[in-house]
């Protein structure tokens, strides 16, 4: 649903020119009090889809909501400013806790993380209504000096790297994730990094968004890409479920680390001289890992032991 409503959105509203970008990233570039590069964000995060409020404690969804938002401005290599929080709370509570109980449990997790990121809560709104706990953050961000990252100005030839193992989030990773802001500033200020996207709905789906936003296609190098142990463990808990055979293990992990999303990990491509020199210095404490390349040709793909390529499903989170 959420792309065919894109694509509406993105064809009956005009292009304005306080909004760069449109409606085609990770977060919107507006001009703001003489301000030009302001970067704005927001997610809508609601009970049983993004989380479970009978099994998860309030304070990590709390985190969580924040941190989404995060992750978007870390997509655009963005420094974050202040954040504007709403909850639209059920009226009787939940999960043994009173609306007004729940209210500040959510905002006991998120005001740590705005301070970690030395963020300002500025303001946002308060309901209650006879439905499921549903929380809403809009963050702003400014661009640094490098201007913004973009999922658009990829080139063929680009090298894809990831910044760390992937699927299997829905275990914890989801909710305690530290969003890569800082890894991405300083990606963005030490290196020609040309696009990227926060990957939030699977791998496969979000590189085939990133390219096609540059005009490219994909080729993802299945047996580089960096698998999660809760993926592994996902993958095994597959397998005693229904009795298959174990050398489905690999098959069923990668399938996990290509399109469970929600990993907030960060996919950005950059010319092959400048990637290999990233993954020499390895300028950031995580993982980074080389997964595939921008191709000419449109379409996600995967490369063969045989140097053919394969078309690849872009699985993935589909809202």
């Amino acid at each position: 649903m959420e792309r065919e409503f894109l694509d509406w959105l993105r064809s009956h509203t005009p292009c304005h020119p306080c909004a760069k970008l449109g409606l085609n990233d990770d977060a919107a570039l507006v001009s703001l009090a003489g301000r030009d590069e302001v970067v704005v964000t927001t997610d809508l995060l609601t009970d049983a889809v993004d989380f479970q409020l009978d099994k998860h404690e309030p304070r990590r969804i709390g985190r969580q909501a924040l941190a989404a938002n995060l992750s978007d401005l870390a997509a655009m290599a963005a420094k974050p400013l202040a954040a504007f929080v709403s909850l639209a709370l059920p009226r009787g509570g939940g999960a043994g806790y009173s609306a007004l109980e729940l209210a500040i449990a959510l905002c006991e997790g998120i005001i740590p993380l705005a301070a970690e990121f030395d963020m300002a809560l500025a303001g946002g709104d308060t309901n209650t209504y006879d439905g499921p706990l549903a929380l809403s953050v809009t963050a702003l961000g400014t661009t640094t000096g490098h201007g913004p990252l973009t999922r658009s100005a990829g080139q063929p030839g680009d090298w894809l790297i990831v910044t760390g193992p992937l699927g299997g989030s829905i275990l914890g990773h989801m909710l305690d994730f530290t969003p890569r802001v800082r890894e991405a500033i300083l990606l963005h200020e030490r290196y020609d990094l040309h696009a990227a996207i926060d990957i939030s709905d699977g791998l496969a789906l979000d590189a085939s968004r990133l390219a096609a936003a540059s005009g490219c296609g994909a080729v993802l190098n299945l047996d580089c890409i960096p698998i999660s142990q809760d993926a592994i463990a996902l993958a095994e808990s597959e397998i005693e479920s229904r009795s298959a055979n174990t050398c489905d293990l690999p098959t069923l992990a990668l399938r996990h680390a290509l399109g469970d999303g929600q990993d907030f990990e960060l996919l950005i491509a950059a010319d092959p001289t400048t990637a290999r020199q990233i993954l020499e210095d390895r300028p950031i404490n995580c993982e980074l890992a080389h997964v595939g390349k921008l191709v000419p040709e449109p379409g996600l793909w995967h490369q063969l032991a045989t140097g053919d390529r394969s078309p690849l499903e872009p699985t993935g989170w589909q809202h």
